[in-house]
């Protein structure tokens, strides 16, 4: 299915999406309770563990996709429906879901979330948190609509007390072991983590990112300081990126801690061999630049040693034969225990430049995080300026997005006595994004009731996801609708802005300054609006899915509280690196607090040929014999009608259905004129800019037309100057062929005319010729000899003396080795020796050495017989040690 209203037709009336029996039930609270306004508004920033309401409050995540299989969490059950039998199904009552019968989970399901493998579901509520074994395949099969599945319920004694906490995020660790590491973070800071394969009841480690209160003391923090929002994992390739855990306060506080590392993980090989070649460069660099500044790196050193010590753990747990380079593979690993120390938090962030608050806006709560870390194989084989680029986005209630950049790295850090706390770490503050709620919101009347509709930005809560294939793609999902992140643009501009800096070294701080000035900035685009100017309250957005699998279409998959799914489809782009490309048309605006500025590409570079410059024709001078009526550059779409991410231009009404409203007379108010106003100036000014794409469309398709004409035309000119020339070849190629046997026969008459004169000239050998033929003939006689047996030639005499060598050769290795045995023996017995033995020995070697003497004197006699000249004989050992000549 390649198109939207597919998916739309097909899942419009889907049972998958009915309302629970807490809504529609006779005791049912009614449709209108899922939704946000003024009236319902309590029910979204109250949370009771008692009571917990259907209402979509906090942090909400409804719907996941498994292969082809969408879940569903509708109040306390979860629906799994087969989207290749809704996809053959034609009619309403062929559309079938099952339920998974739990019966553990007897809360409001308000996340799920799906493992690495696919095989577990994690379920949490607004205090309860469950693990669910999903079905095999073929569960739609079964005639049954329930399907029994095994449900474990997680930390009872933390998560299902009267007392606990409430649950701020879930997630599963991506180097979990078997992906059945859970992470739960609590509004308290209590970061648990749980492995299912282990115990489900306590967890395995616990993190705390707000230390404890001391009784004694007066604390003056805010009570926003102290609740976590959410929490993210970082990302790295050859630091401590991986082992690190971002978490965001209420207030808009990061903190971070590491390292952290799952009980039970699986860890690239790779990763660990990097990570220990980026602490010894550490380590060196500190070696080569504190020796003037010794008090400064004392605390470095002992930090450093910490790392290695947590390093070289970790090396010592890769299997036998695992090398650098080698080819990746996941590791059974555990945490260090060589550091005991706690590893410490390092926060708060400090944000510099400060972010900026929206107009209009009072300020809201942090709600969200997402780490991403950008850059592949390619650009790092390449020009990848952007591989270790880290940025972290923090949404809040007002819809403000902060993106700042990971410039100083985070590194392990460990709770110690004797080192004194740094400097508190930074992010870089690059720009802060306006989603247009407040606007939404402000561009209303107040209510019937007198109360402004500002106060419905309490009971949003935006959230991150992040696309599974395109990572410069980022959703945010709310109360009032979705919005997509395009970060490409930004990233292009870093990519130019660090390529600038590095080739300029000299004045890099100030070239980098002046280029991030002119980077263009997120491209966000709304894609689903809620929000009702009429009815006075939203349908908030309860879950967002992009599926990720070859058999479904790429598109993405949004669920509101009403339970309306609309689906959207995207497009696929090329993976490729972060390459500037050069844009002569200006930056389309986005709804952010600065302007996008277009940043120019860097020169091409010359094309290159493998024939060398003495070969390459020489381009001629003057005019070029063809001139193109298209430009240089290729055509590019307008912005008005390309749709590159395949997202609407306009983003699409989702609104709340109110029988209460709805069934009346249509009301003409002037809240309803103002907006029917925009919404025209709005579609008259997108209208002026088709058509103004369209006449460039149309301009450029003409000059296309006529460019095609003219080099059709210039293409039969030179096809008949071809074809004369080819007449004219063949008349060349039959004088050249006249040419070749005129100069053959000149040859061959050539030929005979040189024997004539050299016959005429010397028709008997000189007498040097003659001297030297005899010359020759003497030395052949000397070297081989003149008969068969002559004894006297060189050959025969080599001959012999081959053999004399051969005869000699092994009574001399015997008596080395038994000069070696006795040498050994000697060693070996040295000190007991007496002065009797020793004067024996000594006589004996004074026999042999005589014995050697005369063998080299008859070798050198012989030698002089057979007239061969020998080498230097070898060294005799003199009786001190040293070697002596003979």
């Amino acid at each position: 299915m390649s198109s939207e209203e597919d998916w739309e037709e097909l899942l419009k009336d889907h049972p998958v999406f009915s309302f629970p029996k807490s809504v529609s039930g006779p005791s049912g609270r009614g449709e209108e309770s899922l939704n946000l306004s003024l009236s319902s508004l309590p029910d979204f920033v109250n949370l009771d563990p008692v009571d917990d309401k259907p209402t979509p409050s906090g942090r909400r995540q409804a719907i996941a996709i498994k292969d082809a299989d969408l879940i569903v969490a509708v109040g306390s059950e979860i629906r799994i429906a087969s989207l290749g039998d809704a996809k053959g199904a034609r009619g309403g009552s062929q559309k079938s879901y099952k339920t998974l019968h739990t019966p553990n989970i007897q809360f409001e399901i308000h996340q799920i979330a799906l493992n690495p493998n696919g095989k577990l579901l994690a379920v949490a509520g607004a205090f309860q948190v469950a693990v669910v074994v999903l079905p095999r395949t073929g569960f739609n099969k079964l005639v049954t609509a329930t399907v029994d599945c095994k449900s474990i319920q997680i930390g009872q004694y933390y998560h299902a007390a009267d007392t606990s906490a409430p649950i701020a995020k879930i997630d599963w660790h991506p180097w979990g072991q078997g992906g059945s590491t859970l992470l739960v973070m609590t509004i308290d800071g209590k970061l648990r983590e749980y492995d299912m394969s282990v115990d489900a009841d306590e967890p395995q480690q616990t993190l705390s990112f707000v230390p404890e209160k001391k009784k004694s003391s007066f604390d003056a923090e805010d009570a926003a300081e102290r609740e976590v929002a959410s929490f993210s994992f970082g990302k790295g390739k050859a630091d401590w990126g991986p082992l690190t855990v971002y978490a965001v306060m209420r207030s808009g506080d990061v903190y971070a801690i590491c390292p952290y590392m799952p009980k039970n993980a699986s860890v690239p090989s790779t990763y660990v061999h990097a990570l220990e070649c980026y602490v010894s460069a550490k380590q060196e660099y500190l070696l080569s630049s504190s020796h003037g500044d010794l008090a400064g790196a004392d605390g470095l050193t002992t930090l450093y040693d910490y790392q290695r010590k947590y390093v070289n753990a970790l090396l010592k747990q890769l299997p036998p034969g695992t090398a650098w380079p080698a080819t990746a593979r996941l590791v059974p690993m555990h945490p260090p225990a060589t550091v005991k120390n706690t590893p410490a938090r390092q926060g708060p962030f400090l944000l510099q430049p400060s972010p900026r608050s929206l107009s209009g806006s009072e300020g809201g709560d942090a709600t969200d995080i997402v780490y991403l870390s950008f850059g592949d194989d390619a650009a790092e084989e390449s020009d990848g300026e952007t591989e270790r680029l880290g940025l972290v986005l923090v949404t809040f209630q007002d819809g403000k997005v902060d993106l700042y950049l990971d410039v100083e790295k985070v590194e392990a850090r460990w709770e110690t006595k004797q080192q004194k706390s740094g400097g508190l770490p930074m992010l870089a503050t690059y720009e802060s994004i306006d989603l247009g709620i407040i606007c939404t919101l402000k561009g209303a009347t107040t209510s019937q009731q007198g109360k402004s509709l500002l106060d419905l930005v309490q009971g949003n809560h935006p959230v991150f996801l992040k696309d599974p294939i395109h990572e410069d793609t980022i959703y945010i999902y709310h109360a009032f609708g979705v919005h997509v992140l395009q970060l490409e643009p930004l990233l292009k501009g870093l990519a130019v802005a660090l390529r600038n800096a590095n080739d300029d070294s000299a004045s890099s701080s100030s070239t980098l300054e002046a280029t991030l000035t002119k980077v263009a900035q997120t491209d966000v685009q709304p894609i689903l609006l809620t929000f009702s100017v009429e009815q006075q309250s939203s349908s908030p957005v309860v879950g967002v899915a992009v599926p990720n699998d070859v058999y479904l279409t790429y598109s993405i998959f949004i669920l509101t509280s009403a339970m309306r799914m609309s689906v959207f489809p995207l497009n696929l782009r090329s993976e490729s690196p972060y390459l500037v490309e050069q844009d002569p048309s200006p930056a389309q605006p986005t709804q952010s607090t600065s302007k996008s500025v277009g940043v120019p590409a860097p020169p091409l570079p010359e094309p290159q040929t493998s024939l060398p410059k003495k070969r390459q024709l020489a381009i001629p001078e003057g005019p070029p014999a063809y001139v193109s009526l298209l430009e240089e550059e290729p055509f590019k779409v307008p912005s008005a009608i390309a749709r590159i991410s395949g997202l609407p231009g306009n983003p699409r009404l989702s609104l709340p259905n109110n029988p209460n409203v709805t069934k009346g007379e249509f009301m003409l108010t002037p809240d309803t004129l103002r907006y029917l106003g925009s919404v025209v100036e709005h579609f008259s000014a997108q209208i002026h800019d088709v058509q103004l794409a369209q006449r460039s469309a149309e301009t450029r398709a003409s000059l296309q037309e006529e460019e095609f004409k003219r080099q059709r035309e210039k293409f039969g000119e030179i096809l008949e100057t071809a074809r004369g020339l080819n007449t004219k070849g063949q008349a060349q190629i039959q004088r050249v062929a006249r040419i070749q046997e005129a100069q053959r026969a000149l040859f061959a008459r050539l030929d005979r005319t040189l024997q004539g004169l050299m016959a005429k000239a010397s028709p008997e050998l000189s007498e040097n010729e003659t001297k030297w033929f005899e010359e020759l003939r003497r030395m052949k006689e000397e070297v081989v000899g003149a008969g068969k047996y002559d004894d006297r030639s060189l050959v025969a005499r080599a001959k012999l003396l081959r053999r004399e060598v051969d005869r000699l050769l092994p009574h001399m290795k015997e008596m080395k080795e038994k000069e070696e045995a006795r040498r050994k023996s000697l060693a070996e017995s040295r000190e007991a020796l007496g002065l009797s033995q020793a004067f024996e020995l000594g006589k004996r070697s004074t026999e042999e050495r005589t014995r050697i003497s005369l063998m080299e004197a008859e070798i050198l006699r012989l030698a002089n017989i057979l007239d061969v000249t020998l080498g230097r004989p070898p060294a005799v050992q003199a009786p001190n040690g040293e070697a002596k000549d003979k």
